[in-house]
């Protein structure tokens, strides 16, 4: 459950695709009587407030992966209101609510969640990326740090590329490559450490590994609006300026409203 419900980041991207959770069949309904269904076959709504809690989770869960925000952010609430100490519920409501970017409520679920449960690692390593999204990596590294060395976190290796992540923008590359090469032994060829690994090579000035790393990595994945911004960067530095162009026109084209379109119209490329 803790997977679904708070297993998200880094993150990094999510499908949009949309289907109906329920659906009714057209046309007029029929009240039948308590002899024609007996209570006794009606199911039985959960009555305990943490089971409740549960299933609005689990559905706003549902609704976030599919960046419906408003619904996810209703489902969550709802939990939250039906069991105010179900943690999972605020962690996942602060996801929501960073999605819409209301920053100051998104802290302060997070943290609610974690005043309830300090050991989850789950909610540690959310907790830790979303600093880091906002500007405050050295306060997001203890939260990473706590996450990595529980022994029963299921996926560490999200919190070593977070970790790596923080340090890559306080200008730490040495201990960025550390974290993206550890994420990289428990999860192996993740393409998303790969290309983190490009992207401390590009700021380390060495273009052409960084060239090489990604062309590799776009031979074997659909790269997202990240990768192709990093390469365009990495062959306007080369000097390509046919790659540049290739790839800022698949850029422009593929995802014409993400924020690294956007700094390319700006010509923001650094």
């Amino acid at each position: 459950m803790r997977r679904v419900v708070l297993g998200l980041i880094a993150l990094l991207s999510v499908s949009a695709c949309s289907s109906g959770l329920f659906s009714s069949s057209p046309g007029t309904t029929t009240q039948k009587t308590a002899e024609e269904e007996p209570d006794s076959r009606r199911p039985t709504p959960p009555r305990d407030k943490r089971t409740r809690a549960k299933l609005h989770t689990e559905l706003g869960s549902l609704y976030l992966q599919k960046q419906n925000y408003s619904v996810a952010l209703e489902e969550l609430t709802m939990a939250i209101v039906v069991d105010p100490d179900y943690a999972p519920a605020h962690g996942a409501r602060g996801l929501v609510l960073y999605n819409i970017r209301e920053m100051a409520l998104a802290d302060r679920d997070f943290q609610q969640a974690l005043n309830l449960d300090p050991n989850d690692p789950e909610l540690n390593n959310n907790y830790g990326w979303f600093l880091c999204q906002v500007g405050r990596e050295r306060e997001a590294m203890p939260y990473l740090q706590r996450a990595m060395k529980n022994a029963l976190y299921e996926t560490p290796d999200r919190a070593y590329l977070n970790a790596g992540a923080c340090q890559v923008k306080l200008g730490d590359l040495d201990a960025a490559e550390g974290f993206v090469q550890h994420s990289l032994l428990i999860r192996p060829n993740n393409a998303q450490a790969l290309l983190q690994l490009a992207e401390i090579n590009y700021r380390r000035g060495q273009l052409e590994l960084a060239s090489q790393q990604l062309s590799d990595l776009l031979r074997k994945a659909e790269p997202n609006a990240e990768a192709l911004w990093l390469v365009v960067r990495v062959e306007r530095k080369r000097g390509d300026r046919l790659a540049e162009a290739r790839y800022s026109a698949q850029l422009k084209r593929k995802f014409p409203l993400s924020p690294e379109a956007q700094e390319l119209l700006k010509g923001n490329f650094e």
